[in-house]
């Protein structure tokens, strides 16, 4: 297997992507209440016939360290990417894990590609390359949330989100809050965060902050879903439910000072989210290779059918409508007309000239609420 040209080999090119076909490698750790041992392994058995049946699962393998009893490791191997993302953001999954969570105390969940695979055979050792390339990354770690108000409820909402007091970025000596940006399109709010280190323990140290669990609390009664954030169960089924994974990242080069940040709201039609993802990606790592496109760096978070799409500009965005969207090659526009929900957009039908995507471009653009940086270390 070669990589997929979704992927960029070019050197210095920052590019991490869901679609480039690898197979998946994911790594469960988890910490076990003292006396749970049982318990948790009778629920992890009871899990696995509904988590083999899910298409594109290959394996798992539940293991215990033999230093402290305490301390458990589920590995599973994936098809690839997507599946896994459907999978473990579905509703599905939340009712399949609910009776693990009596019996654990903290997780961590870690998600790779496999590159190499070495294996024996009668003939000796084998060494199977599945990608020719690893990624080039930048230290940064992308997701979002999502989640939406009650109609009507948006003005208010907004001000809670514009006003609120940043809290300390440095969580601990590795990891450190790097760049926060809150939009809002309609009654849909989208938090997108970028963590250096480790995301989970800046998304905890984040929800302890005061000013942050001020403005949770005051925007609680707006909410279209209820989440009470003092009770761990609801906390953990909100943040499930309000994932938005990054998908594809890529970037032509260093980031810029004077990029302007855009984001975009881009729903698919029922059952087309990730490949409406996936043709975008392809479209930007293209024009991440175009040194004449204004777009420096662009982002993909997708969940069912909610794709949105962050993208850092050069100059005017207005000015290149289809660079922005990623619509650069008119081949494509077809491809994803079809596959974007235009009337929950009332978005234009035909994206043949620079006028209908100026069209497009607006009414998938999001209402910037905040976009706050920190100062590197």
């Amino acid at each position: 297997m070669t990589a997929s040209p979704a992927v960029s080999t070019a050197p210095n090119r920052v590019s991490t992507s869901a679609f480039d076909g690898s197979r998946l490698r994911v790594v469960l750790m988890l910490d076990i209440h003292d006396g749970a041992q049982q318990e948790f392994l009778d629920a992890y058995e009871r899990m696995c016939d509904a988590v083999a049946s899910v298409e594109g699962h290959l394996s798992d393998q539940l293991c215990q360290s033999i230093e402290n009893p305490s301390q458990w490791l589920i590995t599973s191997e994936w098809e690839s990417a997507p599946p896994f993302l459907a999978w473990v953001n579905s509703e599905e999954h939340i009712e399949t894990v609910k009776p693990l969570h009596s019996c654990v105390r903290d997780t961590r969940s870690m998600r790779y590609s496999v590159l190499r695979e070495t294996t024996h055979d009668g003939s000796g050792i084998r060494v199977e390359t599945l990608q020719a390339a690893p990624r080039v990354g930048d230290g940064v770690v992308r997701h979002a949330l999502t989640f939406t108000v009650r109609p009507g409820s948006e003005p208010e909402v907004a001000r809670h989100l514009s006003e609120y007091a940043s809290p300390s970025p440095q969580v601990d000596e590795k990891t450190r809050l790097r760049r926060t940006s809150l939009f809002m399109h309609g009654n849909r709010i989208v938090r997108a965060v970028e963590v250096e280190g480790d995301l989970m323990a800046a998304l905890r140290h984040v929800s302890r902050q005061p000013e942050v669990r001020a403005v949770e609390e005051a925007i609680n009664p707006y909410l279209e879903q209820e989440r009470d954030m003092s009770d761990p169960q609801s906390a953990r089924i909100f943040f499930t439910r309000a994932a938005l994974p990054a998908v594809h990242h890529v970037a032509a080069g260093p980031e810029a000072d004077s990029a302007h940040r855009e984001g975009l709201f881009l729903p698919a039609r029922p059952g087309c989210g990730m490949r409406l993802a996936e043709v975008l990606a392809e479209q930007d790592q293209r024009a991440a290779e175009d040194p004449r496109s204004p777009v420096l760096g662009v982002a993909l978070y997708q969940r069912d059918d909610i794709v949105v799409r962050v993208v850092d500009v050069a100059g005017d965005p207005d000015a290149e409508p289809a660079a922005v969207l990623g619509l650069a090659e008119p081949s494509v526009r077809a491809e994803v007309l079809r596959l974007l929900d235009t009337a929950a957009l009332d978005a234009p039908r035909d994206l043949g000239d620079d006028r209908a995507l100026a069209g497009l471009l607006a009414r998938a653009r999001m209402r910037p609420l905040t976009d706050r940086t920190s100062e590197p270390r």
